[in-house]
């Protein structure tokens, strides 16, 4: 609840250039100024804690996944242990999978009520792209995956985005409060208006086997979209390497911390991402960039 608070305060504080009223803010909410400063001064270390959480939940999902859904704190802490050699407290289990809101599905006492949802179960796809990042057709090969950003003295905000496997172009992209299906379903109709309504005949859209992308109605869209479904192994982010590198970049890169709203923050990412797309020269295009690479293929 404190957190919360401080969070508030430094927003508010940020928004409206109101350093000398620190005190007042506190006393308003009723924390202490001590309190306040020190949560601000352990803002890195956040930053680094959240991070870790991030990755952990990752790891957790692939198994939430893995057992269609079913699988409790003390399951996912022992597959942990001996499937992937981490020890994982189950507090840590309980929490993030609150946080994430992974809810273990139970049994349904209504048999009949359980055979009409069957049909709405996850399903994952195969490898179809089995690591075949060399590619020279834009728009054939395309990655998706969504990763987060925090703001404001730590809102956080998620970045879904699209990348052509040939140019390495960004295609597309979302970037939401939220990690609701909503972000998926505006990222990919972002990117069938890139396309024109038109994709390539052979266009494939590949992801890993998130929540987003198992979901039978994303499942749908993208079918109707025209494009094929390719996803990654379980727990393998090297069959997604130009999306997790890309993501690399754009942490390293981009000062979230600075954004003191979800707009300054919106606008910071599409700037790095149009420039990323039209004036980052890479020795792997020829030395050219994204966009002059995608003219390049098109006039071979």
């Amino acid at each position: 609840m404190e957190c919360e608070k401080f969070q508030l305060i430094n927003q508010t504080i940020r928004s409206y250039q109101l350093k000398e009223m620190v005190s007042y803010l506190c006393h308003i909410a009723s924390v202490s100024r001590s309190g306040y400063y020190a949560w601000l001064k352990a803002e890195d270390q956040r930053m680094i804690r959240d991070e870790r959480d991030w990755q952990d939940y990752k790891l957790i999902h692939t198994i939430f996944n893995r057992k269609d859904q079913k699988a409790g704190f003390r399951t996912i802490q022992m597959f942990l242990e001996n499937h992937y050699d981490v020890k994982m407290n189950h507090k840590k289990i309980l929490r993030l999978m609150k946080e994430f809101n992974l809810v273990t599905k139970i049994r349904r006492v209504n048999p009949y009520r359980k055979l009409a949802k069957a049909t709405q179960e996850h399903k994952t796809m195969p490898n179809l792209l089995n690591r075949q990042f060399h590619q020279v057709e834009p728009g054939k090969v395309l990655l998706t995956d969504i990763t987060y950003t925090y703001y404001a003295g730590g809102q956080s905000a998620y970045l879904s985005t699209v990348k052509d496997v040939a140019t390495r172009e960004i295609v597309a992209f979302d970037i939401s409060r939220s990690l609701s299906m909503d972000i998926a379903y505006a990222t990919l109709n972002k990117l069938i208006d890139a396309c024109d309504g038109y994709p390539h005949p052979e266009a494939m859209l590949h992801s890993d086997q998130g929540f987003h992308y198992t979901h039978p109605e994303f499942q749908k869209r993208v079918k109707k979209a025209g494009f094929q479904q390719s996803m990654s192994r379980r727990g393998n982010c090297l069959d997604n390497a130009p999306m997790e590198s890309f993501f690399g970049h754009f942490k390293d890169e981009v000062d979230f911390k600075q954004c003191k709203t979800f707009e300054e923050l919106h606008g910071m990412i599409s700037e790095y991402i149009e420039e990323y797309n039209t004036q980052r020269y890479q020795y792997g295009l020829k030395k050219m960039t994204p966009e002059q690479y995608r003219g390049h293929l098109l006039a071979i």
